[in-house]
């Protein structure tokens, strides 16, 4: 009984790694030489068969794709889609804090975005708030978080974890899992980043933090240590352990976040907000608070208003008066 367990485990093991190398030499390298490593494992597996050693064929063949994936590197030269061609990068004087390459597209309705880059200058001591952006554009276990900074005299300056794609290259959640894409931290303006969502028909629930006004400035300088680093050495993502949601819970080194399941199926994320007080609810149980966090409705209808950022905030709970 004690070796067929073993003989089972060994052989669901192989398995997937035989499928991860399939993975990765499908969307890392070319479809044929995906299909290749599978007819060469099968014949590898038949020839050893009688010999007892066809177990060991997956791990080998794992460990030659390994062996070469590890080798790929990301690159800051590729020709990018217009949304992502430029990196954003920062500079702290005192109290003053200067983004370079930040994203301000105008979106005309019904018309191609016009790409616009602005160098942009905000003072520390006017921080007033941080608030967190929830997209969703299908299934309710999966969400896109966006974090936003408030400023008492400035525009509202947003962050966003994405894929960071090449013209005409498409997302894919597999795809996601391997060395598919790079990894970029947008810099933006508010109505930029959230508008252009919500005109494709995207959820976005916008809600307040209880971030003390303190620790905001220290999250504000998290960001602005991880744009900076990835312009000087660029990462991949990964769909698991540097995706949009986890990649923030890196950038936690003095005070790491604790490891919850909902970072991953990150749909669910704002419920853990909620249930570990971070989240401004003016007393309301979770799912009214959501149902009243959602600003779709009001984010169309202050689509070009220049007020789009109050206008979206105004009477969401958290947004009151304290």
């Amino acid at each position: 009984m004690f070796t067929f367990i073993i003989k089972a485990l060994l052989y669901l093991a192989g398995m997937l790694l035989t499928v991860w190398s399939f993975g990765a030499l499908w969307f890392d390298g070319a479809p044929p030489a995906a299909w290749g490593f599978i007819a060469a494992a099968i014949a590898a597996m038949i020839v050893l068969r009688r010999s007892g050693r066809a177990w060991f064929v997956p791990f080998a063949g794992f460990a030659a794709v390994a062996a070469w994936w590890f080798t790929l590197t990301p690159s800051q030269d590729r020709s990018w889609s217009a949304e992502y061609s430029r990196l954003p990068w920062a500079e702290v004087d005192g109290n003053k804090l200067t983004i370079h390459e930040l994203r301000n597209f105008d979106h005309p309705r019904g018309r191609q975005s016009v790409p616009r880059w602005e160098t942009r200058v905000y003072n520390l001591t006017d921080l007033e708030g941080m608030d967190i952006v929830a997209n969703y554009w299908g299934s309710p276990w999966i969400a896109h978080p966006i974090v936003v900074f408030r400023f008492k005299d400035a525009p509202p300056l947003a962050f966003s974890i994405e894929t960071r794609r090449e013209e005409g290259e498409d997302y894919s959640a597999m795809g996601g899992f391997f060395r598919q894409y790079e990894l970029i931290i947008l810099a933006g303006d508010e109505r930029d980043l959230l508008r252009v969502r919500s005109s494709h028909g995207e959820d976005l629930y916008l809600y307040a933090t209880t971030v003390a006004p303190e620790s905001v400035r220290d999250r504000l300088m998290e960001y602005v240590g991880a744009v900076n680093a990835l312009r000087d050495a660029p990462r991949w993502y990964n769909a698991v352990t540097s995706n949009c949601t986890t990649a923030i819970r890196g950038m936690r080194k003095s005070v790491p976040m604790p490891f919850d399941c909902r970072l991953l199926i990150n749909g669910k994320a704002n419920a853990m907000l909620y249930e570990r007080g971070l989240l401004r609810t003016e007393g309301l149980p979770f799912p009214e608070l959501k149902q009243r966090a959602l600003i779709n409705d009001a984010a169309l209808a202050a689509y070009d208003s220049p007020d789009f950022s109050r206008a979206i905030r105004a009477g969401r709970p958290g947004f009151t008066a304290p």
